[in-house]
């Protein structure tokens, strides 16, 4: 298959305060939410002055995507196109038109499959597409959290942040795993027509990570996966423990130290720099926990490579391939696929990549 583009579909992110209730409600829209409630579940903008380094850090990965495709000699423009911050993902569009493109791959920065990390994004392209009216013909990878760079990737991270705590002097440390939390009936809906949900995915791994760290350190570190950022109505479920809690235990089970490993996500964006180095590394120090959380990938040369996997794979230019127990996603959607949650359960700000 032959290709004129390839567009980063981002989440996006405000860049200064005035962007950050604007930004809110594009993430809400058609939810009904009042401006003083977008005000309050973005206070901890505000400890950045409104800026999300979401934005950068997805301009990273285009051109380290753009120039790791050019070294293999595909000659293809990486455009950033975003559901709910400028650039958007209709501008992204429209501007592939009009220098003549009608055949675009899309890459979700997510790497995982649900409702919001995947569907979401490509029904958001399939509409701005019928709004704008020229037949753009629009592809996808697959998803990618099972190939051999992302895990990779991940591993170099935790080895890099034990070693770390290490040199602290840390000796009972507990490996934690950390990903966006969804409500539980987006988890079913993720597993109708994929060979494994939301969370088992992650388990997956987590698992290949654990292990990929402890063949680098020659002793296996005790792990779990618990979730972050949850938001929504009170009543409805969410996929759990919460990171917060699971710190807590740990240190009446009678850890010294805990290190979070944020592989539900590709960069460092506000529910990594919020979520996990303020809230939870402030309740570590409360119940004397050593901490430190591992990188996310970013712009990992492995992580890279498997972007450029994935990319070739679609291609034709490369078999798949893949690492673990799991197979391959289907890059295309099956009929039913990741449906959205009832609207009573969508979460306020339920997304693996948010901003």
């Amino acid at each position: 298959m032959n290709y004129d583009v390839i567009l980063l579909a981002g989440f996006g992110g405000p860049r200064q305060l005035a962007d950050v209730v604007p930004f809110l409600r594009n993430v809400t829209a058609g939810k009904a939410i009042p401006d003083a409630r977008l005000e309050q579940v973005g206070a901890h903008y505000r400890l950045f002055d409104g800026h999300s380094p979401i934005n950068e850090q997805t301009e990273a990965l285009r051109d380290a995507l753009a120039a790791a495709l050019l070294a293999e000699g595909i000659k293809l423009p990486v455009v950033i196109g975003n559901r709910n911050w400028h650039p958007f993902t209709i501008d992204a569009l429209r501007q592939i038109a009009d220098s003549g493109g009608r055949r675009v791959l899309t890459l979700i920065t997510a790497a995982y499959s649900s409702y919001s990390g995947c569907r979401q994004y490509r029904d958001d392209i399939a509409a701005q597409v019928s709004t704008l009216g020229v037949p753009l013909q629009v592809d996808y990878v697959r998803s990618y959290f099972n190939t051999a760079g992302f895990v990779a990737a991940n591993v170099a991270a935790v080895v890099a942040a034990f070693r770390q705590l290490a040199a602290a002097g840390a000796p009972t440390t507990e490996l934690v795993f950390v990903t966006h939390s969804i409500p539980t009936l987006m988890e079913a809906a993720s597993g109708t027509a994929r060979p494994a949900t939301y969370s088992a995915q992650h388990m997956e791994v987590a698992r290949l990570v654990s292990a990929g760290v402890s063949a680098v350190l020659g002793r296996e570190l005790p792990w779990r996966l618990v979730y972050c950022s949850r938001s929504g109505p009170p009543h409805s479920p969410w996929l759990g423990p919460d990171v917060n809690e699971a710190i807590v235990e740990l240190a009446r089970a009678g850890r010294t130290a805990v290190l979070l490993a944020p592989i539900g996500f590709i960069c460092d964006h506000m529910e990594v720099i919020h979520d996990l180095d303020i809230e939870a590394a402030a309740t570590a120090h409360k119940v004397g926990l050593g901490f430190v959380r591992a990188s996310t990938v970013g712009t990992h040369p492995a992580f890279v490579s498997a972007l450029v996997q994935v990319v070739n794979e679609r291609l034709g230019s490369v078999g798949v391939d893949v690492v673990g127990d799991l197979p391959a996603w289907d890059p295309a959607c099956a009929a039913g696929c990741c449906p959205p949650p009832a609207t009573s359960s969508r979460p306020v700000l339920a997304t693996p990549a948010a901003g």
